[in-house]
């Protein structure tokens, strides 16, 4: 009976061996890079962007810098940095 079962389970195995897969050496590794959002508007355009792309989630509300003035009157900026994949 034994000899049977080991018949059996050896048809199911490779008689060749497998290698796994390595990676190349040449293979491309992802690699992070920052990208800058900058906000320029009005307070409240500004401000109502930045809660449109936390809507959608993209970034929350903290992950923006204050609102800075610009040296346009009535004009503020806001920054975000992101670290993005690129392959």
């Amino acid at each position: 009976m034994i000899t049977q079962v080991q018949n059996f389970t050896q048809q199911y195995l490779p008689s060749e061996s497998f290698e796994i897969p390595t990676l190349k050496q040449s293979a491309v590794f992802p690699t992070r890079e920052p990208v800058k959002h900058l906000l320029i508007g009005s307070p409240k355009a500004v401000t109502s962007s930045i809660y449109r792309l936390q809507a959608v989630g993209y970034a929350s509300v903290g992950d923006w810098s204050p609102l800075l003035p610009t040296a346009n009157s009535g004009e503020v900026m806001s920054i975000l940095i992101r670290q993005i994949l690129i392959a």
